[in-house]
């Protein structure tokens, strides 16, 4: 996985075990694009440009992997949109709206320090 931002969609198939030639590339582009607009909205404290500016932080690793994973929930709960999921012999689980370990890693929700206005 590589640290550039906005991560590519190699690596959200990296990171969810996707072989190379799936054929849901445009629902998976689909799902990291929307994640990557998000995540500059919510943490419009970083600068993504290309260039950034000094003393102004950049994405770092667990930004990207959080990028990635936001991608990943989004991706796997489309084919569930009432929040279920069926689980053969054992019946139905419901999928949590959040994911702690994906806030923490984009320091957001709960996670996110303090905010002075």
């Amino acid at each position: 996985m590589t640290t550039t931002w906005p991560p590519q969609l190699a690596d959200l198939k990296a990171d969810m075990d996707i072989p190379a030639g799936a054929s849901d590339d445009a629902a998976l582009q689909a799902c990291l694009d929307a994640a990557v607009t998000v995540v500059q909205r919510v943490r419009c404290d970083v600068d993504y440009r290309p260039n950034p500016l000094p003393d102004v932080p950049v994405p770092t690793p667990d930004l990207v992997l959080g990028t990635l994973r936001l991608a990943g929930r989004w991706f796997t709960r489309r084919r569930s949109p009432e929040a279920l999921v069926t689980l053969g012999e054992l019946g139905t689980a419901r999928i949590p709206s959040f994911d702690p370990d994906i806030e923490r890693l984009l320091q957001i929700g709960r996670f996110r320090g303090p905010v002075f206005a």
